[in-house]
């Protein structure tokens, strides 16, 4: 199956290189290169197509309780114009899906879901909600989402949005506002770790949307950027991304999503789990590697610590190969490639929590030969969070 969002066409017009990613959705993975399209996202500003999230509306007296029941982190205290960012997990406390709660209403919210689990976390909430007096609506299908991120993504949509004072509106806030005759629901939030708002818009009118950005955005030096892209902006920011980072095998506590569980809380999805991993301590820990070389890790390359790497002849073939005698695996990496804006080949991965402190030295088997790697800790890239108050 191959499923196209509204700005599929578009996409081709500008000589992207699409790939099926989450969701069997086709993604564009890049247009120009994966180091421009990322340093022009910091320096300017770039635009995305992340229509393949999942969108669920939810409505009814019994809303705000239901999710509350679902999610890790506290939504009784969220007001209208607000978003809150959880994860939902199971009876053992491994992740279904990490989401961002919108609070329309005391009686009306949206969730909106990773793009490759979107419709089990829908078949989740929807499951949950029998008996709940709230009513559960996949909305996916009728909304497009563009976003706009970078230092410059303000600029532009002021000249753009109407109805909306962007001056104002902060992190993860959400207003209503209108470009042209579509009206659109904008939100200041985003994966690239600088300032950036996501468009919720009207999927038919989508097309329009995406054109005019995009016109005016040559004054601001815009250019889209793709999943790479994308990758490589969240990599230096040490976020996760629903799939080899975060999956049902993990809590919050492994993958360093702990402060946004709300224990004070006496019921949800997963509390009790979640006590015992907490009390415990989980036996691996969601890190940040810097590698030596210039050799990106390929998802599941192992990392070692200790041993000796020595050259011994294939008996078969008689090449020399690096071989490990005496170390011990303790981890695995989840995504690598290249920093751009750090200049670094950057890693993460799942280490024991024994050795994931910073400033351990690792050994990395990538593609078959070793790579030294350091712990090193996350943002890898503006750690305080400055850019994204823009």
């Amino acid at each position: 199956m191959e499923r196209r969002t509204p700005f599929y066409d578009l996409h081709l017009r500008a000589g992207a290189q699409m790939i099926k990613g989450g969701g069997d959705f086709m993604f564009p993975a890049v247009y120009t290169t994966v180091a421009e399209e990322h340093i022009n996202t910091r320096t300017n500003v770039g635009m995305q197509d992340l229509s393949t999230m999942g969108e669920v509306d939810v409505k009814g007296p019994g809303a705000e309780r239901l999710i509350n029941s679902l999610t890790v982190n506290e939504v009784r205290d969220l007001r209208p114009g607000q978003a809150r960012y959880s994860t939902l997990c199971n009876e053992q406390g491994g992740i279904v899906d990490d989401i961002t709660v919108y609070k329309f209403s005391d009686e009306h919210f949206m969730i909106v879901t990773s793009s490759g689990p979107r419709k089990k976390t829908f078949r989740w909430i929807a499951d949950h909600a029998q008996g709940m007096s709230a009513y559960v609506t996949d909305i996916t299908a009728s909304i497009a989402l563009p976003v706009v991120q970078g230092p410059k993504s303000r600029d532009l949509l002021k000249s753009l949005v109407k109805d909306a004072n962007l001056d104002d509106l902060k992190y993860f806030r959400f207003a209503k506002g209108r470009i042209g005759e579509t009206e659109l629901i904008i939100s200041r939030s985003g994966y690239t770790g600088e300032i950036g708002y996501e468009l919720y818009t009207p999927a038919e009118e989508a097309a329009v949307v995406w054109e005019t950005i995009v016109q005016a955005g040559r004054a601001f030096g815009l250019k889209p950027y793709g999943v790479i892209a994308m990758n490589t902006l969240r990599l230096e920011k040490g976020y996760p991304l629903y799939g080899n980072d975060l999956n049902e095998t993990v809590t919050p506590f492994h993958c360093g999503l702990e402060r946004w569980v709300k224990f004070e809380r006496r019921r949800f999805v997963g509390r009790e789990a979640l006590l015992k991993v907490s009390e415990q301590g989980p036996e691996r820990r969601f890190v940040g590697l810097v590698l030596a070389e210039d050799r990106a890790a390929a998802f599941n390359d192992q990392a070692y610590a200790g041993g000796e790497w020595l050259n011994q002849r294939d008996p078969s073939t008689g090449i020399l190969e690096k071989v490990l005698v005496g170390g011990e695996e303790v981890g695995h990496i989840t995504y690598s490639n290249r920093g751009h804006s750090v200049n670094q080949m950057l890693a993460l991965a799942y280490v024991k929590a024994s050795h994931a402190w910073p400033g351990n030295r690792l050994m990395v088997n990538v593609g078959g030969k070793p790579c030294p790697a350091v712990v090193t800790p996350t943002p890898f890239y503006d750690p305080q969070g400055v850019r994204l108050r823009g």
